[in-house]
Order: structure tokens, then C-alpha cells, then sequence
């Protein structure tokens, strides 16, 4: 397929098709893919690009330990610093979530400084250079925040224009988000249906859902949830990213082909498809000097687009030829 509006049909307005300038490799040319779920700590991010994916947003890790790594052209790297959770709230005690990952947050305190309080642990994120602030609603698994100290934290977020994203689990906990103004869901709900009202609520709002539907696969009923949830969010208008939560389990360090497949069956095809790869959120579009290079022929329907794109590597923009060039 080398037809632009084609091309274009498939993939969307961002698609070229190119070549490699030095070995003339046939391909198609993307904006940069970001997975909007990792954590750091536990992969070896120096494998993302030649897996295709350029940038990633941690949601959960040492502030201190994420702020002293060195930057790297690419993946391009956002994150959050540590999960603000209430007293002995999720992820307490959990292997993978060591000294310095979570923050305790026990008061409203507006008052930087305050031990324990929304705007301190706002402020100690922010301080280490985050460009979001991640927040545990787990009633599943622990206490979470009353309604006034999940507003106190979205607020001191909001104040420093970090949005807040926050990980929801158990019945009720997509609705305190809601109705806290958080930004984001680390993953589409799992535990529970939501209602056609809610999720209308939600897309009108602007909040965004990252995807992470492939960790449910040994888990039908979480499934079920995340998938018929993410389906009906994303056709009331709802902006969906892909993210993946890499480091949970055994994911492929790079473009995830189950991930894609999960997305597609739930009715996100095509060009919606690829706008949750190339969705630069929280960060800003770049310099544009890192591209998205998929060798071979793209397929001719959306259903072969999850398998063609897992073969994605990230490339210097000045590789590529461009056919209209």
C-alpha cells in the first residue's frame, strides 16, 4: 500500500511511506510511540527503542533515583516519582514497590512542608522534576483517601499545572476520581461495570484512560470489565491511551502486539489506534528528530495492524526519505 490517502485510511494523517536513506529499506514513518504505563525500576529501558517505543511515562518510583538517571535522547522519559497513597494504603509492603517509591499522605494541609500533607507530598514530586503525580485508589487492597484529601492533592497538583493520575480499584473508585477532577486512570476499571452515565461523565470531562488491558489476560472477569469499559469510553469520545504497566510481568520491552490486539478488539482500529501510540501526553510533541520506522507493507485492513506494528523501531527523523520527497 503506497497510496497517500490510503495510507492515510489506515494509519491516519501522520503516515508516510519512506525509506531508509542509507540501506533504502521500504517502510512506513510515524510520529514517536509512547507507552504511557511503565516503571522503570523493574526493565531496562536501554531495550525500548529498538522495540519501537521512544517515550514512556513512569507511574510509580523513587523520585530521587528517576531525577539522578541520566537522560537519554531517547526513550524520552516522564514520571510521576512516588505513589501518593493513604496510611498503609496500596502499594504497602508489595516486593516490587521498595523504600522511596510511595509516599504516605495523611492530611489535607494545603501547607507545603506540613509532615504528611497533600500539598507537601505534591510539592516533594514536583521538586524532583515530575511531570504528573500519581495517586493509589485501591480500596481492594487497603484504605484510600477521603474525598477531601484526594481534592486537596488534585488541587495542589493542578496548581502547578501537573495532572494527576490515579490507579482505581475497587467499587466506587472510578467515581471518587471523577468527581476529584483526577486526570487520568493508570488502567482502564477492572473491577467493576461502569454505568453509561459515569463513563459519558468521564469522556466529557476530558480524563484520559491508559489501556493497559493485556495484564487482565489470565483474569477473564477483570478483562471483561477493562475491555467492555475502554469500548464504551472510547465510543462516548473518551481519549485513550496505550500503556502497557511494563514491569508488571512479563511484557515485551517494546511495542506490545497483545496490547494492540486487546485495543483493536475493543473497537479502537485504525487511525484511533495509532492516536494512542503517538499521543505525546503529559509531554509535549518534541523536537521531532526521533521517528517511528515500520519495515515491509503495511497490511490492507485494520485487523492486521497490531501484528505490523509490533515490528516498530525508533529512528533518527533524518534516516528517513519521505516518498513525496
Amino acid at each position: 500500500m503506497t497510496d497517500p490517502l490510503e495510507l492515510a485510511a489506515l494509519l491516519g494523517p501522520t503516515a508516510f511511506a519512506c525509506r531508509k536513506g542509507l540501506t533504502g529499506e521500504r517502510g512506513v514513518s510515524l510520529p514517536s510511540f509512547t507507552d504511557h504505563h511503565v516503571h522503570l525500576h523493574l526493565i531496562d529501558d536501554r531495550a525500548l527503542t529498538a522495540g519501537g517505543i521512544a517515550c514512556v511515562l513512569d507511574l510509580g518510583g523513587d523520585p530521587a533515583m528517576l531525577a539522578r538517571t541520566p537522560r537519554r535522547a531517547v526513550p524520552r522519559r516522564a514520571y510521576a516519582g512516588a505513589f501518593l497513597t493513604a496510611p498503609g494504603g496500596y502499594p504497602t509492603g508489595r516486593s516490587w514497590a521498595p523504600a522511596g517509591t510511595i509516599h504516605e499522605v495523611s492530611s489535607a494541609s494545603t501547607h507545603e512542608g506540613e509532615p504528611g500533607g497533600a500539598a507537601t507530598a505534591v510539592a516533594e514530586q514536583a521538586s524532583f522534576g515530575a511531570s504528573a503525580i500519581k495517586v493509589a485508589l485501591n480500596s481492594s487492597a487497603g484504605p484510600v483517601f477521603d474525598r477531601e484529601v484526594l481534592e486537596a492533592i488534585v488541587t495542589a497538583a493542578h496548581d502547578r499545572s501537573l495532572p494527576v493520575v490515579a490507579h482505581v480499584e475497587g467499587e466506587g473508585m472510578p467515581r471518587l476520581a471523577l468527581r476529584t477532577g483526577v486526570d487520568a486512570l493508570a488502567h482502564a476499571p477492572f473491577t467493576e461495570e461502569l454505568g453509561p452515565r459515569m463513563i459519558a461523565a468521564a469522556a466529557a470531562s476530558g480524563q484520559r484512560w491508559i489501556s493497559t488491558l493485556d495484564i487482565h489476560r489470565d483474569d477473564p472477569v477483570a478483562s471483561g470489565y477493562a475491555t467492555a469499559n475502554l469500548a464504551r469510553f472510547a465510543a462516548a469520545g473518551g481519549t485513550v491511551l496505550y500503556g502497557t504497566d511494563l514491569g508488571n510481568g512479563d511484557l515485551p520491552v517494546g511495542v506490545n502486539e497483545n496490547e494492540l490486539r486487546a485495543l483493536h478488539d475493543a473497537g479502537i482500529q485504525g487511525p484511533a489506534l495509532i492516536a494512542t501510540l503517538t499521543d505525546p501526553w503529559p509531554l509535549d510533541a518534541g523536537t521531532g528528530a526521533f521517528a517511528t520506522f515500520i519495515p515491509g507493507i503495511p497490511p490492507t485492513t485494520p485487523d492486521g495492524l497490531p501484528a505490523w506494528l509490533a515490528g516498530a523501531t525508533v529512528v533518527l527523523t533524518e534516516e528517513l526519505v519521505h516518498d513525496e520527497d
